[in-house]
Formats: C-alpha cells, structure tokens, sequence
C-alpha cells in the first residue's frame, strides 16, 4: 500500500506525513474491511449456529438480516449525524459499539441473545460506516489519490465478501462459531485507538437530524423484508406476509414524500441527478441483491448436500477472493482509460454467467468444473461490475454532500443485499415446499430456483450498465 498518496487535509510539512497518511488509510479500511467481513464471516458459521441456538431454517436469514437491516436502515441518519456532531467522533463511538456488541455476540446463549447483538452491531456499523467514506474523500482530496483509495475501498469491501467466507471457515473449524464474533473484538479496539491517535476531522457541515426519515426507512425495509420472510415460511396470501409486505411499501411512500418536501433531507435528490452516479446507485442496490445469494446458498450446499467441513467450505471460495483482490489492483488502472460503462458491462455479464452455472447444481455436483468456474466468473464479474461504483458515486462529490453521499451508497448496498436474501429465501422456501425426493433433492430445487431468479437480477444489472454515459474520465 503506498505511503505517498497525496491529502487534502492540513497536515504539517513534514518528513511523518505520509506516514500519517498511510495510518489513516489503513484505520479506515481496515473499519469497512471489519463491517464488511460481519456481512460474510457468518455465513459459514450459519449451520452450527442453527444447531446450537435452534434456529429454524428460514429464521437463520434473520442473523444475517438482523445485522444489514439495521446497519442499511440507519446508514443514512449516520451520515448526516457525521455532517453534524462530527465525523472522526462517530467513526470512534460507532467503532467501539461495533466491538462490544461482536463481543456480546460470541457469548449469546441463546436466539434471541444473537440477534440482539447482531442489531447492536448494525447500529455501530451504522455510525462508523458513512464516516468511513466521508473521510476517505474529503482527507485525500486530490483527484488521482482519491481515486486510488476509493478503488481500495471499493475492492476492500467487494473483496470482503468471499474473505469472510475463508475466515469464517478457519475460525469455526479451529474456534468454534463464536469465534467469528470474538475476531473483531482486538480489531476493532486497534481501529479506535489508530482513530483517536491520527484522524483527522473534518469541518462540520450545518446540518439536522431527520429523524421522520430513518424511522421511514428503517420501518419500511424492514417491513418488507420480514414479509418476504413470512412468505418464505408461512406462504403468500397469509394476513402476516400481507400486512407486513403493505406496511413496507407505504412506510417507503412516506419515506420518499419525506424527502422531497424536507429543507436538509437524509437522501438528497440531487445526488441522482448526474447520470453515471444515479447508474452507479442503482447498481449498488442491484449488485448485492443477486451475488450475496452466492455465498448464502453455496454454504449451505456444500455443506449440506456436499459433507464439507467448514473449514473446507471457506477455502472453496478462494477463487472469488483471489479475484476480488487482483480487481483491486486492476480497477485504477482500467477505469482512466475504458471508462465505467465497459467495465461494468463485462462485470455484470461475467456475474449473471456464473450464477447461471449454478442453476445447474444437482446433488452429485463435483467441485470440479462447475463450481470452480462459477467461482471464476463470480470473483471476476463482481470485481469488474461493482468495484468501479464507489469510484463513480463519490469522486465528484462537494465536500457539503460527502456524509449524504456515502451514507446513500451504503444504504443502497446494505438493504439490497438483505432485500435480495429475503426475495430469494422466498423463493427458495415456496420451492422446497413443491419439490419432491429425498431431503437433500428438494435442498438442491430450492437452491438453484433461487440461484434462477438471481440470474434474473444479474440481467437488471447489466440493463442499468448500458444506461451508463461513456467517458473515459472516472473521477
């Protein structure tokens, strides 16, 4: 990682600064490395965990749901909290949350416990998180190293999905599932003692609370999603799934209504008015809806169906993770000269391959080629279709809209992911329901029905990738 990439802020002249620099880089994704591994790092642990802790089927979502639910709900009444009572103080306060709510997660002796924890966690990812980006932008000011580290945080975080998997294979295998809870804890306390020793602060921006919107938004995703859920579990048409799904699509109404008639709205709309950043958010909703089904159901697969260890099924997705990684490198050097909108043609369309190849899933499926291929497309696909959209979104934006923007884009990942999941644990519940054979076969239905609607949302993407306006220049 250079140790030469020019800031924006008011450093001192002197020989320390690009190591200053560097600190604060690494403190800064190394937090979204650690919100992003959360997202992941469960997945594997999911089987031991509805074992241990009784969970049914569907309602093992909810350890994933609970977290991304709240953390996407909230991201963007982080952001404007940041603009307001300062962003270096509530990357520390949402960081130590985070870290004691991982730890009280490890020790859940229950359910209910867990997805307490996992709520408390999503509200300190919440607070830290549009932060993160906030900073990254406004302390690296100069054009050429803002795009440098948006790209790192763009592949850190892209890349963060399938390392999770692998670190959440090692730590249940060796540790136990809890373990993957108890990792954040020195983690996170390094994060806030780098933060209170080099982060610099950037100058507040006159701002208030909306409060009617997060209540809107945060109600509305999560009424939706437990509809979906309901669905899964109880079927449609039944009065839980109905109210709950109504109840969403108006609290979203109201959100929106909301937003256009407040003077300081939690989601602008002028963010949406240039092209490439309105393509790019949508995409960044779109993008998690259909790959994160990837890791959700392969755990389960290769667990279930296959008999692999844990440890087995994390390092079974180090293809992606390779992959993820070298997009890191590579996006730097390729959007300058292709532009977004090739890039993230060829990403999406790499994407929707290998998640059509895995609608060929059977119950006798080797590693070898099948999955290892669509491993291959699903590292290279998403590495190219959503690492450049941080690049996009946050390159030309005033320092004024810097909290605004960074809590919208995460906002936009987060509940598309856990929206995505709901859909297609929906999906996969009313499959399994009509599907016939014996328990690893209706397994397998559900699993590549679903993996079929996801190639369904792969398509949207590569839709909206077309609608990009071609330019060469990406920041």
């Amino acid at each position: 990682m250079s140790t030469t990439l020019s800031t924006g802020t008011a450093a001192p002249d002197t020989g320390q600064r690009p190591v200053r620099s560097s600190l604060v880089l690494v403190t800064l994704l190394t937090c979204q490395l650690m919100i992003i591994l959360d997202i992941t790092v469960m997945n594997v642990a999911l089987p031991r965990i509805r074992t241990d802790l009784d969970f049914s089927a569907t309602g093992l979502a909810w350890v994933m749901n609970a977290y991304t639910l709240v953390f996407g709900g909230l991201l963007l009444l982080g952001g404007r909290a940041g603009d307001l009572f300062g962003r270096r103080n509530l990357f520390i306060v949402g960081t130590a949350l985070f870290t004691l709510a991982s730890l009280a997660g490890g020790l859940a002796p229950s359910a209910t416990w867990l997805l307490v924890a996992r709520v408390a966690q999503g509200i300190g990812a919440a607070m830290a998180g549009p932060s993160t980006l906030a900073l990254l932008t406004t302390t690296f000011s100069e054009p050429k190293a803002r795009m440098r580290v948006l790209a790192l945080f763009s592949g850190m975080s892209s890349a963060g999905f399938a390392i999770g998997l692998i670190v959440g294979g090692l730590l249940t295998e060796w540790l136990g599932w809890r373990s993957v809870l108890f990792i954040n804890v020195p983690f996170g306390l390094a994060v806030a003692v780098l933060a209170l020793r080099y982060l610099p602060d950037a100058a507040r921006q006159p701002a208030r609370l909306d409060l009617p919107g997060a209540v809107t938004a945060t109600a509305g995703v999560a009424s939706l999603v437990y509809g979906f859920i309901s669905a899964a579990s109880n079927g449609w048409g039944s009065e839980t799934t109905d109210i709950a799904l109504a109840a969403g699509v108006i609290l979203l109404i109201a959100f929106l209504t909301i937003e256009f008639r407040t003077a300081q709205p939690l989601l602008p709309m002028r963010l949406f008015t240039d092209r490439n950043r309105a393509a790019a958010y949508a995409n960044i909703f779109l993008g998690p809806m259909a790959g994160l089904s990837m890791f959700f159901f392969l755990t389960q697969y290769l667990q279930e169906v296959r008999g692999l260890s844990a440890l087995a099924t994390g390092f079974a997705f180090l293809p992606t993770a390779v992959l993820m990684f070298t997009m890191i490198r590579l996006i730097p050097r390729l959007l300058p000269r292709f532009g977004p909108k090739p890039v993230t043609i060829v990403g999406t369309l790499l994407m929707g391959s290998g998640l059509a190849l895995l609608t060929q899933l059977t119950t006798d499926s080797g590693y070898f080629p099948l999955l290892f291929a669509a491993m291959l497309l699903m590292g290279l696909g998403i590495g190219l279709a959503f690492s450049p959209l941080n690049v996009i979104i946050m390159s030309n934006v005033p320092p004024s809209d810097a909290g605004a923007a960074g809590g919208a884009l995460q906002t936009l990942q987060q509940t598309g992911g856990a929206l995505g999941l709901a859909v297609l644990v929906t999906v996969f519940g009313t499959a399994t329901r009509s599907a016939t054979g014996s328990a690893q076969q209706v397994l397998v239905s559900g699993i590549t029905t679903a993996f079929a609607a996801a190639v369904g949302i792969a398509v949207l993407t590569f839709l909206v990738a077309l609608t990009f306006r071609s330019t060469r220049a990406a920041a």
